[in-house]
């Protein structure tokens, strides 16, 4: 399957991991890569100096392009952009997006730069400041999401930019890449999906949590940081959904304290970055303090297992998901199972 994003990047199959934070580690993204597809390193929850052994180690596992995810409003974020340069990463992507000079310093020296965008508006932007391409998620997906379902989502960035385009929210298999394509994206990104494989390093009794649910079993939630974020329901999401912003403040404040003493970050940094999300998100404070709940909820969930005090971020398509596949099983089934539909279409024309 030879598509635009496959020309661009250097891959086998259009198929991308996305950024997961303490999700798509070393180990992941390096087994997507062996498989043809474009492994994504999540450098949001990554200390600078996490960030660079996790780039030698994900080296040391495949010699095949791979990306990091970068947070474009973070302090350090020219650092870490030198140091995908110097070690000649294939791909930056962007949560937020990249402001025009940043995306200019890393064309020309041979990264290529896709933003996640969720509106036709942002893709514009992007485009105009020399993006090479762009993923758009859905309200299906999971994490920060929008209020667009993929398939209106997806046909309105595409008229609107002249990029390759790569679909996100409710892809899983063979019949979602074959769409995707029919629509005319360069390919599809899935983030829950792989993260119920063999290769996450997510717990095993949190993979066997997200199996056991159903296609009812998110909600969208703004109690998490102040900002739409699709995730299981749980015991604590309900709580958290049932709470008074006073509590949820309060709660915000003590996780931020957390993540400072975890990651080593001074204050003047985290509130340094604050500012920057403020005004590049236009949150009001309160959301800016809440946004500190985020990397120690999901870290709860996501790295010690722990349901009860954890946040999971899950897109809708937890519900259609019921095995472990290796990555190598999962890509190479899904592109012959698209090949597949792509011939029984064909076989539809007189």
């Amino acid at each position: 399957l030879r598509t635009a994003l496959t020309d661009l990047v250097g891959i086998e199959h259009p198929v991308v991991q996305t950024g997961m934070g303490w999700v798509a580690g070393p180990r992941l993204v390096g087994a997507v890569a062996n498989a043809g597809g474009l492994g994504i390193l999540a450098s949001a929850t990554m200390t600078y100096d996490e960030l660079v052994a996790a780039v030698a180690k994900t080296k040391s596992l495949t010699d095949k392009p791979f990306g990091v995810n970068i947070r474009a409003d973070a302090s350090d974020a020219p650092a870490r952009i030198d140091l995908l340069i110097r070690e000649r990463v294939r791909v930056a992507s962007f949560a937020l997006a990249p402001k025009q000079d940043l995306i200019e310093k890393l064309k020309s020296n041979g990264v290529v730069v896709i933003p996640s965008i969720g509106a036709a508006k942002h893709a514009r932007k992007v485009a105009a400041w020399g993006a090479d391409a762009v993923i758009v998620q859905g309200g299906e997906g999971g994490g920060h999401t929008g209020p667009v379902a993929t398939t209106l989502l997806l046909p309105s960035v595409l008229d609107a930019v002249d990029l390759p385009v790569v679909a996100a929210g409710g892809f899983f298999d063979g019949r979602g890449l074959a769409a995707a394509l029919a629509y005319g994206a360069a390919g599809v990104a899935m983030g829950t999906r792989f993260l119920l494989t063999q290769e996450s390093t997510v717990p095993d009794s949190v993979k066997r949590e997200y199996l056991s649910r159903g296609l009812q079993d998110t909600t969208v939630t703004w109690k998490v940081d102040g900002m739409p974020h699709r995730v299981l329901n749980t015991p604590l999401v309900t709580k958290l959904e049932g709470s008074s912003d006073v509590r949820g403040l309060a709660a915000a404040v003590t996780n931020a304290a957390k993540f400072k003493k975890m990651t080593g970050m001074k204050w003047t940094t985290m509130v340094r970055d604050g500012l920057a999300m403020r005004k590049g998100k236009d949150l009001n404070w309160s959301q800016v303090v809440m946004a500190a709940n985020t990397p120690m909820l999901l870290r709860a969930g996501l790295v010690e297992g722990n349901t009860e005090a954890g946040v999971l971020a899950s897109g809708q398509v937890v519900g259609l998901l019921d095995d472990l596949p290796t990555c190598q099983d999962l890509i190479d089934g899904m592109v012959a199972d698209t090949v597949s539909r792509i011939g029984d279409l064909q076989r539809l024309l007189p």
